[in-house]
This record gives structure tokens, sequence and C-alpha cells, in this order.
């Protein structure tokens, strides 16, 4: 009876709510199959009234179930950009309750709500050097409270037990970490960048340890905007033409359409890699001694054509991200690299 149960366990259900779809992924209890996901796309022209936005991601979660086999009730949801302030930030060592109390006092006045209304944790990177002074390196990570009451107000009426809300860039290091299986790559420094609809989630990390992290105000929405731009043409239709043209073969798509959209979105791209550069200046002057490996591209808008300009004007490797690589998973349909936050959701262990 014991075996049989086992067989049939499975992990929570990962919701990714972007700002264009929801995406829900769960495993079998060894996080080695996928055992059921489903995409559903969220209205164009989302409504500025938060109840009325939340009301269609109810409604979007609840369409993505019906037929599928998901199981069981717990679910890992995810806090959004919007919700959060997140930034590296100095202090003096300390241990503790001191730390904690350093890091508060720090932060109190950055964050772009009351720090009595905020949920706020950080995680120690590494001690830095910071003039005559070794200082310590931490990473802020602050909600608002009533972006928390939220998610378990749509938690509850979709029926579902939230066993933690995480966040992207410690779904997306869970996601990826969890392919480094020999010494040598928990001693190397990587970057993983998610490109979603809205903006871009920059993790440098070694092994599972993070060490920076920051959000990017650059995503696809900007990619389309710029082709509507260039090619006078309305934002869904530019938003078509881009995905149906990249969606197809190299050797399937139109060459004037390909050059067309290629010129428009110039400016973002050099935008994106000019702020990716930045973000790799910060970890070579702050956490000196090691360089950075390779980037792994993930999210909804990694392409070979974004991988190509990172690593071409980074000089770094740059390889596509494959969040179900090594796990036994059904054909989803669109581009892999776009199910690795909801598969770092899924794959939290409970706590």
């Amino acid at each position: 009876m014991t075996n049989w149960f086992a067989k049939y366990r499975s992990s929570p259900i990962g919701i990714d709510i972007g700002s264009r779809s929801v995406k829900l992924m769960q495993f079998d209890r060894e996080g080695c199959r996928v055992r059921e996901a489903a995409r559903w796309d969220l209205p164009a022209g989302r409504p500025t009234d938060v109840e009325e936005r939340d009301a269609q991601v109810v409604q979007a979660i609840q369409r993505a179930r019906e037929g599928r086999n998901f199981r069981g009730r717990e679910a890992v949801f995810c806090l959004r950009a919007g919700d959060l302030f997140v930034q590296n930030l100095r202090v003096p060592k300390a241990e503790g309750a001191e730390l904690a109390r350093l890091v508060h006092g720090e932060a109190a006045g950055r964050m772009p709500f009351p720090g009595e209304e905020a949920e706020l944790r950080f995680l120690e990177a590494a001690d830095v050097r910071h003039g005559d002074a070794v200082r310590r390196e931490v990473i802020v990570m602050a909600c608002h409270r009533p972006a928390v009451t939220r998610i378990l107000a749509i938690a509850g009426q979709l029926g579902l037990t939230p066993t933690a809300i995480d966040i992207e860039p410690s779904a997306l290091l869970r996601c990826y970490g969890r392919q480094f299986r020999r010494a040598e790559d928990h001693e190397r420094r990587i970057v993983l960048v998610n490109v979603g609809a809205s903006n871009t989630v920059v993790l440098i990390a070694q092994g599972q340890a993070p060490m920076f992290v920051k959000y990017l105000d650059v995503g696809g929405r900007h990619l389309d905007e710029a082709v509507a731009r260039n090619l006078r043409m309305s934002l869904a239709d530019a938003t078509a033409l881009r995905r149906h043209n990249g969606d197809r073969r190299a050797d399937q798509r139109d060459e004037e359409i390909t050059g067309g959209i290629s010129e428009s979105i110039r400016p973002v791209l050099e935008r994106l890699v000019n702020e990716l550069g930045m973000c790799v200046r910060y970890h070579s002057v702050t956490f000196r001694g090691q360089s950075i490996s390779k980037v792994i591209l993930g999210g909804g808008e990694a392409c070979e054509t974004v991988a190509e300009w990172i690593a071409e004007r980074l000089d770094l490797p740059c390889e596509l991200g494959e969040p179900l690589r090594d796990i036994e998973a059904p054909r989803l349909g669109g581009r892999s690299s776009q199910w690795d936050i909801a598969a770092g959701l899924a794959l939290r262990s409970p706590t």
C-alpha cells in the first residue's frame, strides 16, 4: 500500500503568474518527471484595477486546470517584480540580530513602501572591501504585505493551499541549480538571465549561492512596442508578427519581415545588453578574485538571436536554458525556456 501511494505522490503545483499568461507545472515527488503542465494566456489590454486583474488571473488558472491531471491542492505561488523591492546592499560586518538590525535600517529609506508594511528577508552574499573597511554584501528582498494578501485571496478562490510564496530569482536558481552536478559546477560563477514579457531578471550566483540580483525594465513588451513603432502597425499586430516569425524555422522565415523585425528591436537589445554589462561590471568590482564563466538565458523571450547578442557584446559564452533537461516531460509546445520559473516553483520543498 505504501508503494502504491508513493507512486502517485506529486510536488506542489508551481504557479507562475506573468503579465501575459499563467503557467502551471507539477512534478512527481522526486522531481524527475513532469506530471502535468498547462499555460493559459491572459486577456490583452489588462485592466488597471487590481481587483479586476486578480479576477482575470483566477479565471485563467481555473481554465488552465480544467481537464488536466494536476493532483492535490498544494501550490507554490510567486511574487512579481512590481510587488518586490530587491537590491544589493553593503552593511558593517555583524552577526545574528545585529546584522538584521543593520540591514533593516539600511533598507528602510530605500523601499517604495513603509517599512512597517513590508515583509523583508535578506541573503548574505560575501564579505567585500569598501575603502579600507570590510563590509557585508547582502541581497535584500522585501514585499508590500498587501501583495501577499492578494495572493492568498487568489489561492482561496481557487481552493488551493499555498505551501510557499516564492520569488523569481529563487525559482530560477532552484530550476537550473539542480543541473550543477559536478564539483567544479559549484565553484563556477554564472549569470542567469530570464527575459519575460514585462521585465528581465538577472541573477549572478556561484553554485547554489546567489551573489547579485536585479530586475531590468526590458522585456517582450518593449520589443513588441519597438516593432509597432518602426513598422507602423498596431501593438497587437506587432506582437503576433514577432511571435509567429520567431516560432518558425529559420529556413521558413520571410527575409524581409525578419530584417524589419531585427532592425526594429536592435535598440531594445542594445539597452538590454548594456544593462547586463553593468551587472557584470558590478560583480567584477565587488566580488573580486573569480570571473563569470557563462550566461544561461531563459524566459519566454529566450532565443538564439538574444543569446548571440549577449555572447558577442559581453564576451561571455551564452547558452539557452533548458529547464527540463534530464527530466521526463511531454511535448509542451513553444520555447521550453518559458517554463523555468514554474519549474523552479514546483521544485520547492515544503518549509
